[in-house]
C-alpha cells in the first residue's frame, strides 16, 4: 500500500533535506473558502492564500466547471499566429483592468516566465530603438523575481542566486525602501546606479509595488513617481512586478494604483486565476509594442507553448468575473483596516514582534528578541526561529502560514481576499498563541 507521506519520488520546491527524507510536510487534500484539510482530516486556516495566490478562496466549483467546459470544447491551441476566443476574452478583460495605456498582454505560465519576458522585451525594444547596448537591469536587494536564469539574475536574494553563478551579466541590485521615510531619497540609489553604470548600458528597472522579500515593504510616498522621473530621464523602461501585488492583493486590481506607479510594463501571475490554473503575463504600453512590431524583426521574438492556454484562460475569465460580481476587492477595502489593527494589537501584546509592515491583505510581522529593548535576532537565531521552531508551532495551531528569514525572521500573512472578520480574528488569535510559544523557546 502506498505511503501517503512518501516524498521519495517528488522533489518539492525549496524543501529542506530533513523534511524531504522524513516526509514531515503537510499533505493537503481538500480546500474550501479560507480553509484547508490534510489527508488525515485536520483543518487549517490558510493564512497565505496558498502562496499569495488563491484570491477568491478554495473549492470554487464555478471555476472548475468553466475549465471543464472549455476542455470539452477545445482543450489546447497555442497563441502562435492564431488563438482562441477565450484567450481573446481573457486578454480584453485583463487589459481593461490595467492602468494607463498598458493595453497589450503576452501570456505565459508563471511569474518567473513573466519577468523573463519583460527582460527580453526590454532588450528587443531598445534594439528596435537603435540602442542595442541598453541591456542592463537594475533591481533591489532582497527582491524575488523568479527562478529562471534571467529572472534569477534580477532576484536580489544571495542565498538562492549563489548556487547558480555565473548568472546573466548586466544585472545589479540597489537597496530597497526599508528604512527610508522619503520617497525621493529612497529612489536616488536607483539613479546613482544608472549613472555609475552609464545610462547607455541600462535598459530596465524592475521593482514590486510592495516588495515581498524583506517583509511586505511599502515604499514611502513619492518613491514610484521619482522612479518614473529617473527612468524617463535616462531612457530606461520601468517594470512593476505584480506577480504578488496584482489582482486585488493590495485592494486594487493592480498594486501600481496603490503606490501611484506609472510603469511601462507590468508582470503578473498567481491571483489572475486564483491558482486554479498556472498563469503568467506581461502587460506592455501600446507605443512600446508598436516600436517592436515596426522594427525589422516584425514581431516580439519570444514564445511559450502554454501561453494563452484555453483552459487556463477560462479559469482567468471565471475568476475575474466572479471577483467582480462578488465585490471581492470591496471586501479587502472593508476589512484591511481590521487586519492592520489586529496585527498592531499583536505587536502591542508580544514583545517579539519588532515591526508590522504591509498594506491591503499583504503583511509581515518582523520578529526579534525584544522590541522594547531593540534586540533583534542574530542570523543564527533567525534561522533557528524560521526553520526549527515556527513551522511545527504553526501546524499545531492549525495554520498554514509562511515564515521567512530574508532580511530577518518574519511571519508572512496574506489570507485569501474573501477572508472576513471571523477568519481574520481566528488568524490573529492563533498567531498570538504561536508568538507566546516562540518567546518561550528563544
Amino acid at each position: 500500500m502506498m505511503n501517503p507521506h512518501d516524498l521519495s519520488h517528488l522533489l518539492p520546491s525549496f524543501t529542506g533535506a530533513e523534511n524531504w527524507r522524513s516526509g514531515a510536510v503537510p499533505v493537503f487534500a481538500r480546500g474550501e473558502g479560507c480553509y484547508l484539510w490534510d489527508d488525515a482530516g485536520n483543518r487549517y486556516l490558510d493564512t497565505l492564500a496558498g502562496l499569495f495566490v488563491v484570491q477568491i478562496g478554495h473549492g470554487r466549483t464555478d471555476i472548475a466547471k468553466a475549465m471543464s467546459e472549455q476542455a470539452e470544447q477545445l482543450a489546447f491551441f497555442p497563441s502562435w499566429s492564431a488563438t482562441t476566443p477565450i484567450t481573446l476574452e481573457a486578454a480584453s478583460l485583463i487589459t481593461d483592468l490595467a492602468p494607463g495605456d498598458l493595453d497589450a498582454v503576452f501570456f505565459v505560465s508563471s511569474g518567473s516566465e513573466a519577468n523573463e519576458s519583460a527582460i527580453k522585451f526590454a532588450r528587443q525594444y531598445h534594439l528596435a530603438d537603435g540602442q542595442p547596448t541598453k541591456t542592463g537591469v537594475v533591481s533591489r536587494i532582497d527582491a524575488y523575481h523568479g527562478t529562471s536564469m534571467g529572472a534569477l539574475s534580477a532576484t536580489g536574494l544571495k542565498p538562492i542566486r549563489d548556487p547558480f553563478l555565473p548568472l546573466l551579466p548586466g544585472f545589479s541590485h540597489v537597496p530597497n525602501t526599508l528604512g527610508y521615510s522619503d520617497g525621493v531619497e529612497a529612489a536616488q540609489v536607483v539613479e546613482e546606479e544608472i549613472l555609475r553604470r552609464g545610462p547607455e548600458q541600462v535598459g530596465m528597472v524592475i521593482a514590486e509595488p510592495v516588495q515581498n522579500g524583506g517583509g511586505s515593504l511599502v515604499p514611502p510616498v513619492g518613491y514610484w513617481r521619482e522612479l518614473r522621473r529617473i527612468c524617463d530621464r535616462y531612457g530606461v523602461l520601468l517594470v512593476a512586478d505584480e506577480v504578488i501585488c496584482g489582482f486585488g492583493r493590495l485592494g486594487t486590481w493592480f498594486g501600481s494604483e496603490v503606490v501611484e506607479a506609472e510603469p511601462d510594463m507590468i508582470t503578473f501571475a498567481k491571483g489572475a486565476t486564483s491558482g486554479y490554473a498556472p498563469i503568467g503575463g506581461l502587460l506592455v504600453r501600446r507605443p512600446l509594442v508598436e516600436k517592436v512590431l515596426d522594427s525589422p524583426a516584425g514581431s516580439f521574438l519570444h514564445g511559450a507553448t502554454w501561453g494563452g492556454h484555453p483552459v487556463v484562460m477560462s479559469a482567468a475569465v471565471a475568476n475575474i468575473t466572479a471577483m467582480r460580481e462578488e465585490r471581492v476587492l470591496d471586501n479587502v477595502a472593508d476589512h484591511a483596516p481590521l487586519l492592520e489593527a489586529r496585527l498592531h494589537d499583536l505587536a502591542g501584546a508580544h514583545d517579539v514582534v519588532m515591526d508590522v509592515r504591509g498594506t491591503g491583505y499583504l503583511y509581515s510581522l518582523a520578529l526579534g528578541h525584544s522590541r522594547k529593548e531593540g534586540r533583534d535576532y542574530s542570523d543564527e537565531d533567525s534561522k533557528r526561529a524560521v526553520y526549527e521552531i515556527l513551522p511545527p508551532l504553526a501546524l499545531e495551531a492549525g495554520l498554514h502560514l509562511r515564515v521567512d528569514d530574508r532580511g530577518g525572521a518574519k511571519i508572512m500573512l496574506s489570507p485569501p481576499l474573501v477572508a472576513t472578520t471571523d477568519e481574520l480574528d481566528e488568524m490573529s488569535e492563533r498567531v498570538s498563541q504561536i508568538l507566546v510559544q516562540l518567546a518561550a523557546c528563544m
